[in-house]
C-alpha cells in the first residue's frame, strides 16, 4: 500500500473498544427486562458496525485508516489499528453477524438460561474478534487472540449443567490455548526478524523474512497456532465437542467468527509466509486432509450440530488449501469463499437451533417431514444447505466452482490430476452431507412420535437466518455487484498488491465449458448417490474400526496428568531444602555454562588495599553465617547471630559511603528483629532434627559452591569497568528531581514506579498477615491458643519500670528525629521509608514495654487506614503529574523565600515520600499487631497498666 493510502483515523480505538463497553451493559440492563440487555448489546454492536461501516468507502478506495499510540514503547508494544480491505471484511462480518446474533440470542435462550451472563460473554468475544481484525502491532493482536479462547471458554461452557458443555470447553481451551502459546512464539521470532512488531513494517519484509534461517520456526509455530485455532487436522476434534454450547454461540463461535481467526491470520500473513515449498505443503496437504476427513464424518453425523461441525471443519480445510496453493487467484478464491460460508453455515446453524428449539431433538433419525410442518425453516434450511452443497444458482457454487479451478491449474510435484481429484472428492462428500441435512430432516413423511410438536417459530428466531439466506441467494445472482467491491479490496491487502493488480477473475455463475465445471457435475452426481447408499454405508461406518480423536485426546491429557503427578511427587514434595538445592544448583550450573562461553574480558581494575577493620568485620561476618548454620537449631541465639550479620552488613555500607543503605539496614534489621522476637514466642526454642548427616552435607557442599560462585562473579564483575546508569542520576539529580541525595531521588521520581508498586505489595504483606492471624484466632487454633501455657514460673515484673520510663522518653524524641530524617531525605541521607521504620520502632517499643492493651487502648488512628492512606497519597501524587501533561510520578520542585525564613525547596516527591512513610508505618505495625492479638488470647488476661508489679502474685491487672 503506497503511503499517501494510508489516513490517520483517532475512531479505530473506539470501534475496537466498544463491544467491552458494551459488555458491561447487560449486567445492569438484565434488571429492567431480558428486551433491555438484548437491545444493549445490539446498540454497542450496531454504533460500530456504523463506524466502521462510514469508513468503507476510504477502504474500497484504498485507504488504510490507521491509529497508533504508545503503550510500551520500549518492549515494541502500542496500541494500534488498522482498516484495510481484510479488516473491513472480518469486522462487517464479525459485528453484522454478531448483531444477527444477539437477536436471535434473545429469543433461543429459556427464561431460566441467565441472559445476562450469556451477553456479557458474547460482547467480550466479539470485542477479542474485532481486536484480533484491526489490530496493527502483533503483540496487540496476541493479546486479543488469547482473550478469544478464554471468553469462548466461557461461552462454551455456558451451560454449566451439562457435562459435555465443560469438557468441551476445557477442550477447546486446552488445544488453542497450546496454539496460542505457539502462535506468542513465532510472532515474536517474526518481528525479530522484520526488527520491528508493526504489522505494516512485518508485511513489506516479506523477502526478508523467507531469507532468515528462522523462517520454518516461525511458519511452523504460526501454523500451529492457525491450525488449532481453525481445526485443522488433526486438531479438528475439539470444534464437533463445542457443540455442547447454545446453537447461538455455535453459529457464531465456530461459523462465522472464532474459526475464522486462524484463516484470518493466516491470510493476513499470507504476503509474508507464502510463496516457499514449506508453506505450499504444510498448508495445502494440512487443508486438503482436513477438508476430506471433515466431511466424510460429517456425513455420517446423525446430530444436526454434530454435522454442521464438521463440516465446518471441512469448509475451512478448502479455505486453509486454497489459501496453500500461494497462488494470488486462489487467495482471492479463498477470500470469496469466507464469505459465502459465513451467510450459509451461520443460516444452517440458526436453522438447527430453531429444529431443536421445537421439536426438542437434533437427530436426524428422529427427524423428517419438517417441510410440511416447518416451511419456513425448512425453506431456510433447505437453500442454505444447497449452498453449501455447491448447487447453482446460489453463492456456495460459485466459489466451489472457482476452487475446482484453482486445484485444476495446481499440480502437487509432478502430478497435475491428484489435487483437482482430492478436491473433487472433498466436494463430493460436501455435497452428500448438504442433501442429508436437506432430506432427512425436511423431506419424507410426516412422523407421529416426534418428541415435541415442531412448528415455525416467530420471527425473532426466524429473521436473522432468512436475512443470511436471503444474501446467499442475492450473492449467487449477482455476485459482482453485492460482493465485488469488498472482494477485491481484501484480495488485494492479503496479497498485499493494489486492486489494478489483482489477477483476473469472475465472479459469475457460468464460466464456460470447463474442467472444473464437469469436477463440478462429478461431485454433486457422487454426492446424491452417496445419499442415496446412505444406509448401508452408514452401517459399515458404524462396524469399521476407526481412531477416535476424542479418546486420543484424553489418553494424551491422562497421560501427562500422570507424568506431571510423578514427576511433582519427586520434586515438589513439600521440603524446601530440595527446592533450594535443585535451584542453586540448575543457577550455578547455568552460570558456568555462560562462562565457560567466553566474552569475558581481562580485568582492568587493580585490586584495592584491605584496611585491617574491614579484614575483621569480615571475619565477624563470615563467622556469623557459619554460627548461624551451626546453631540454627536453637531459634532464639541464630536470631542474635542473624542480628550481627545485618549490623556488619550496615558497617560496610558505612564504609562504602552508602548512609543511606545503611540507615535502612540498620532500622529494617531492628524491625525484623523485633517482630521475629515476638513470633519466636509461640514456637519451640529448639527445633528439632529433620535432616540426615549425609543430606546436611550434600547442602553444605551445595551452598558453599553457590556462594562461591556469586563471590567470584561479584569480584569479577568489581574489577572491570562497566557502562553505568549511575552517572546520569549523579548528573540529573539535582536539575531533574530537585534532590542532592541521589538515592533517595532515584526512589520517588526516576524510579518512582518501582517504590510505588514496593509500596503496595509491603501494604498487601501487612494486611494478609493481619487476615492470617484473624482466621487463626476465628478457628479451631483460637481453644489451644486460650490454654497456652507460657511456663511453670511468669515474671512478677512483666512491664520493668526502667524499659517504661525510657520508651515514654524516646517516643516524642523519635518522633522528632522521624520528622527530621523525613524532612531532610531529599538532599540528604534520609526519607519517608526510613522515617516510617524510625517512628515504627519507637511505637513497637511501647507495645514491648508497657503492654499490648495498654498502647492498643491509645491509639487513635487504625493501621489499616494508614496503609490506605499512604497508598492513595503516594498515587494521587503521581496521577496528579499527568494533570500536567507530564508521565506518571514526574516531580516538580520550587525554591521559596518567605521572610524572615531562609530561602527553601518545595517539591511533590515529599509527598511521594510521604505516602511511603505512612504505608511503611502501617504495615509494620498491623504486622506487630496481628502478633499482639495471638499474644493477648494466649495470654488469657490483657494488662491495662504499663506497670502491674504485684508483691503478692494474686493479682495480675491494675
Amino acid at each position: 500500500m503506497p503511503p499517501d493510502a494510508i489516513s490517520a483515523d483517532t475512531m479505530l480505538p473506539l470501534i475496537a473498544a466498544l463491544p467491552f463497553l458494551g459488555a458491561l451493559l447487560p449486567g445492569v440492563m438484565i434488571r429492567a427486562s431480558r428486551n433491555a440487555c438484548a437491545i444493549s448489546c445490539a446498540s454497542a454492536t450496531m454504533l460500530a458496525l456504523i463506524l466502521v461501516l462510514l469508513r468503507a468507502p476510504a477502504v474500497l478506495r484504498g485507504e488504510v485508516p490507521m491509529a497508533a499510540f504508545a503503550w510500551l514503547p520500549q518492549l515494541g508494544l502500542e496500541v494500534a489499528f488498522r482498516l484495510d480491505g481484510l479488516a473491513l471484511l472480518f469486522a462487517v462480518m464479525i459485528l453484522g453477524i454478531g448483531l444477527l446474533i444477539i437477536l436471535y440470542a434473545r429469543f433461543y435462550l429459556d427464561g431460566d438460561d441467565p441472559m445476562g451472563q450469556f451477553m456479557t460473554y458474547l460482547m467480550l468475544f466479539q470485542g477479542a474478534m474485532l481486536g484480533i481484525v484491526l489490530s496493527d502491532n502483533v503483540l496487540l493482536l496476541l493479546i486479543f487472540w488469547e482473550l478469544t479462547s478464554l471468553s469462548s471458554f466461557l461461552l462454551i461452557g455456558y451451560w454449566k449443567h451439562l457435562p459435555e458443555g465443560r469438557q468441551g470447553a476445557r477442550m477447546a481451551l486446552a488445544v488453542t490455548g497450546m496454539g496460542g502459546l505457539a502462535l506468542i512464539g513465532g510472532m515474536l521470532i517474526l518481528g525479530g526478524i522484520a526488527g520491528s512488531y508493526r504489522l505494516g513494517d512485518i508485511l513489506a519484509a516479506g523477502d526478508v523474512i523467507r531469507a532468515s534461517p528462522l523462517y520454518l520456526p516461525a511458519l511452523l509455530l504460526i501454523l500451529l497456532g492457525c491450525f488449532t485455532k481453525s481445526a485443522q487436522f488433526p486438531f479438528h476434534f475439539w470444534l464437533p465437542h463445542a457443540m455442547a454450547a447454545p446453537t447461538p454461540v455455535s453459529a457464531y463461535l465456530h461459523s462465522a467468527t472464532m474459526v475464522k481467526a486462524g484463516i484470518f491470520l493466516l491470510a493476513r500473513l499470507w504476503p509474508v509466509l507464502s510463496g516457499t515449498e514449506a508453506f505450499f505443503w504444510i498448508v495445502t496437504l494440512t487443508g486438503l486432509v482436513t477438508m476430506i476427513v471433515g466431511a466424510l464424518i460429517a456425513l455420517f453425523k446423525d446430530d444436526l450440530k454434530a454435522l454442521l461441525a464438521f463440516s465446518t471443519v471441512s469448509q475451512l480445510g478448502l479455505i486453509v488449501m486454497l489459501l496453500g496453493f500461494s497462488t494470488p487467484a486462489a487467495a482471492v478464491v479463498a477470500v470469496f469463499h469466507i464469505i459465502n460460508h459465513v451467510t450459509f453455515k451461520a443460516a444452517l446453524f440458526m436453522s438447527a437451533g430453531i429444529i431443536d428449539h421445537a421439536a426438542h431433538t437434533r437427530d436426524i433419525r428422529r427427524l423428517g417431514g419438517l417441510a410440511r410442518l416447518m416451511p419456513l425453516t425448512a425453506t431456510i434450511g433447505v437453500v442454505a444447505a444447497l449452498s453449501m452443497a455447491g448447487i447453482p444458482p446460489l453463492n456456495g457454487f460459485i466459489s466451489k466452482e472457482m476452487m475446482l479451478e484453482e486445484a485444476v491449474h495446481t499440480p502437487l510435484g509432478d502430478n497435475h490430476w491428484l489435487l483437482p481429484a482430492l478436491a473433487c472428492l472433498g466436494a463430493l462428500l460436501s455435497v452428500a452431507y448438504s442433501l442429508r441435512f436437506a432430506f432427512h430432516t425436511f423431506g419424507g413423511k410426516v412422523r407421529d412420535d416426534y418428541p415435541a410438536e415442531p412448528h415455525d417459530p416467530g420471527a425473532g428466531l426466524w429473521f436473522a437466518p432468512a436475512f443470511l439466506t436471503v444474501l446467499v441467494i442475492a450473492i449467487g445472482l449477482a455476485s459482482a455487484a453485492m460482493v465485488g467491491p469488498i472482494v477485491a479490496v481484501a484480495s488485494s491487502a492479503v496479497i498485499g498488491v493494489g486492486q489494478g493488480d489483482l489477477p483476473y477473475y469472475s465472479l459469475k455463475l457460468w464460466h464456460g465449458v470447463t474442467p472444473a465445471l464437469w469436477l463440478s457435475v462429478a461431485a454433486v452426481a457422487g454426492g446424491a448417490v452417496l445419499l442415496a447408499l446412505h444406509g448401508p454405508l452408514s452401517r459399515a461406518w458404524d462396524a469399521a474400526p476407526r481412531p477416535e480423536a476424542k479418546s486420543i485426546f484424553d489418553a494424551i491429557v491422562g497421560a501427562s496428568a500422570a507424568g506431571s503427578a510423578r514427576l511433582i511427587g519427586v520434586t515438589h514434595n513439600g521440603a524446601l531444602t530440595r527446592y533450594l538445592a535443585i535451584f542453586v544448583t540448575a543457577t550455578v550450573a547455568l552460570a558456568v555454562w555462560a562462562w565457560s562461553g567466553g566474552g569475558l574480558r581481562m580485568a582492568d581494575r587493580p585490586v584495592l588495599p584491605v584496611p585491617e577493620a574491614a579484614w575483621v568485620a569480615w571475619l565477624l561476618t563470615v563467622v556469623a553465617a557459619l554460627s548461624v548454620v551451626v546453631w540454627h537449631r536453637q531459634r532464639y541465639l541464630a536470631l542474635v547471630v542473624i542480628s550481627v550479620i545485618g549490623l556488619m552488613v550496615s558497617f560496610g555500607f558505612v564504609y562504602l559511603s552508602a548512609p543511606d543503605l545503611a540507615l535502612t539496614q540498620i532500622t529494617v534489621e531492628t524491625v525484623t528483629i523485633l517482630l521475629l522476637l515476638l513470633a519466636l514466642h509461640f514456637l519451640p526454642k529448639v527445633t528439632v532434627a529433620e535432616s540426615s548427616m549425609l543430606r546436611r552435607g550434600r547442602d553444605a557442599v551445595i551452598a558453599a559452591i553457590g556462594g562461591g560462585a556469586v563471590g567470584l562473579l561479584a569480584f569479577a564483575f568489581m574489577r572491570r569497568d562497566v557502562d553505568s546508569i549511575s552517572a546520569f542520576h549523579l548528573a540529573n539529580s539535582k536539575t531533574g528531581g530537585g534532590g542532592t541525595n541521589v538515592v533517595n531521588v532515584i526512589l520517588v521520581d526516576f524510579r518512582g514506579f518501582d517504590t510505588f508498586g514496593e509500596i503496595i505489595v509491603l501494604g498487601i504483606a501487612g494486611l494478609t498477615i493481619y487476615a492470617l492471624m484473624d482466621a487463626l484466632l476465628a478457628g479451631p487454633a483460637s481453644a489451644k491458643l486460650i490454654n497456652w501455657q507460657f511456663g511453670q514460673t511468669r515474671s512478677r515484673d512483666r512491664h520493668p519500670l526502667l524499659m517504661v520510663v525510657v520508651t515514654r522518653l524516646m517516643l516524642p524524641i523519635a518522633v522528632m528525629v522521624g520528622a527530621f530524617i523525613f524532612l531532610r531525605g531529599h538532599n540528604d541521607p534520609g526519607g519517608g521509608f526510613i522515617a516510617g521504620l524510625v517512628v515504627a520502632i519507637a511505637v513497637l517499643m511501647q507495645y514491648m514495654a508497657s503492654g499490648f492493651a495498654w498502647t492498643q487502648n491509645r491509639q487513635r488512628v487504625a493501621y489499616h487506614t494508614l496503609i490506605g492512606l499512604g497508598v492513595v497519597v503516594a498515587l494521587l501524587t503521581g496521577a496528579g503529574s499527568m494533570l500536567a501533561g507530564v508521565p506518571f510520578l514526574t516531580s516538580a520542585f520550587g525554591y521559596f523565600t518567605i521572610p524572615p525564613l531562609e530561602r527553601f525547596e518545595l517539591a511533590t516527591a515529599m509527598l511521594f515520600d510521604l505516602g511511603v512513610f505512612l504505608t511503611v508505618l502501617g504495615s509494620v505495625l498491623l504486622m506487630l499487631y496481628s502478633l499482639s492479638r495471638i499474644a493477648r488470647r494466649a495470654g488469657g488476661q490483657a494488662d491495662e497498666g504499663p506497670m502491674d508489679f504485684d508483691p503478692s502474685g494474686k493479682a495480675g491487672n491494675r
